[in-house]
């Protein structure tokens, strides 16, 4: 048994106070919870928000605020309106085939926090991408995803754009797990319902619909990502939405491009202000 397995089979063993603590909070509370495994357990120690610790150091804007000056995109559907990156499609303007991304010029970084206050229309489907790679061609990256929706149905979740699908829905800590083609087959063979199969679901919120009610619905709301190693945490509103250890070396990424997604489907509009990225 590998060391991550040793640990996370201390975590289901873990007795006493702890995690019994830990077993409570894990309805109420999904960032709790990774929490009081980490002190019980000393798996690893979870990177509570900055906003939680009141302090901003470190962390660099990445957008002026008035220009999409050092971010690349197609002009048809981003604009700066009112302090904030606005992506919109009209009924004019449908995406039909793919969908399109502004990208930020400023490098690919590999470990880091980012830090975004976003706001989406009811019916927009949207996202922050990260370690991404650009499609030749296209506005368009491939690659992890920290999922954005006005429904709400999966804000909060890691999604991979144009590779292995849902890697952890909103409520989950996820081990992905190593991945090899010529032994198993193609990728496909592990996806299903847009779901990547070839994972460990360690835990689940006993209730991961309540997370959605720390998020505000048409109104500004703050993503923060962490990605540290093959570590990957999203956090909405202080709030652990999820968490993924990716020991896919095969498919996973560990630097690349950031960007911002505007989705093929109905009018849509979403907006981001106040972008600043701090290198681990």
């Amino acid at each position: 048994m590998n060391e991550t397995n040793k640990n996370w089979k201390r975590i289901q063993d873990a007795g006493g106070a702890a995690a019994a603590l830990a077993k409570h909070f894990f309805a109420q509370n999904f960032a709790a919870l990774c929490l009081l495994f980490a002190a019980a357990t000393g798996f690893t120690r979870c990177h509570p928000p900055a906003a939680l610790t009141g302090t901003q150091a470190g962390f660099k804007e990445i957008f002026d605020g008035k220009t999409l000056n050092g971010w690349q995109g197609d002009s048809l559907y981003w604009r700066v309106e009112k302090g904030a990156i606005t992506g919109e499609t009209t009924p004019a303007s449908l995406l039909k085939k793919h969908n399109s991304f502004l990208i930020w010029q400023g490098g690919e970084p590999a470990n880091f926090e980012l830090k975004v206050v976003y706001k989406i229309s009811a019916e927009g489907n949207s996202g922050i991408n990260y370690r991404s790679e650009k499609i030749t061609g296209e506005h368009a990256l491939k690659g992890y995803q920290a999922d954005i929706d006005g429904e709400q149905n999966y804000s909060g979740s890691n999604y991979e754009e144009r590779g292995r699908t849902t890697l952890a829905a909103r409520g989950e800590i996820v081990l992905l797990l190593a991945y090899n083609e010529n032994k198993t087959g193609a990728i496909q063979n592990f996806t299903a319902g847009n779901v990547w199969t070839n994972k460990a679901i360690k835990q689940t919120a006993i209730n991961a619909d309540s997370l959605k009610s720390f998020i505000n619905n048409g109104e500004w709301n703050e993503y923060h990502i962490i990605a540290n190693g093959y570590r990957l945490q999203h956090y909405i509103n202080g709030i652990l939405m999820s968490d993924v250890s990716d020991k896919d070396t095969l498919n996973r990424k560990m630097k690349g491009l950031l960007g911002v997604q505007v989705h093929v489907g109905p009018p849509m509009l979403v907006q981001y202000k106040s972008i600043r990225l701090k290198t681990l």
